[in-house]
């Protein structure tokens, strides 16, 4: 059910490829069961959002001064510190993206205070989708800090279908917190919950429609 509702992507564009693994870690990431589920953090994101639209504005500020108050207006210290302004919140900008954030695709923390970090990257010329993982205790010691990768075709079939599931069991066998997480809804499950996240939520959602019924 969850392939036929799948995206299809353009298999030979490493791009669409990535994005749409990307695009797939916050739902699992933040839907696996209690307690290790992650909140996603949003900081850094609202922060480059916040740069982004000021130095927007700023420039539909200068349009408009130019297109309706003429070439006078400006020359004007104000208008010229509006596009100095301009240029620094693009420098920023542009460090935030590669600096601060650097190529960051989920940012989450549990509960009990646990942090995760996770950077995706492509391989040039190679259809090797790549993680770097760092998850640090609530007391910021590391606990665990690695890479790895894997081919796009694990979960993304001939056609361009991405399947998540085999996606979510990668991670799960490579990320010690997430197989911690398979291995006790295994237990729990008696085995019978395969995939740990969206599908168990989905399913918890279906028995309760069940019985409102």
């Amino acid at each position: 059910m969850a392939s036929e509702a799948a995206p299809k992507v353009p298999v030979y564009s490493p791009n669409d490829l990535k994005s749409t693994t990307d695009d797939a870690l916050v739902p699992y990431l933040s839907t696996l069961p209690q307690p290790y589920t992650f909140k996603q953090d949003h900081f850094k994101t609202n922060v480059r959002f916040a740069l982004g639209y000021s130095a927007v504005a700023i420039a539909a500020f200068t349009f408009y001064a130019d297109r309706k108050l003429g070439w006078e207006a400006t020359t004007s210290p104000w208008v010229i510190a509006a596009v100095f302004l301009y240029f620094i919140l693009n420098s920023l900008l542009t460090y935030w993206m590669w600096a601060v954030e650097a190529s960051e695709v989920f940012r989450g923390k549990r509960k009990s205070g646990e942090t995760i970090s996770i950077r995706s990257s492509i391989k040039k010329n190679t259809p090797l989708y790549k993680l770097n993982i760092q998850y640090k205790s609530a007391s910021d010691k590391i606990l665990e800090n690695k890479e790895i990768e894997s081919p796009f075709t694990a979960w993304f079939s001939a056609d361009g279908t991405f399947h998540p599931e085999p996606l979510r069991k990668w991670l799960a066998k490579e990320i010690n917190v997430l197989r911690l997480t398979a291995q006790e809804t295994e237990k729990k499950t008696g085995g019978m919950a395969s995939v740990v996240g969206v599908e168990e939520t989905d399913s918890k959602d279906t028995k309760s429609a069940k019985k409102r019924r």
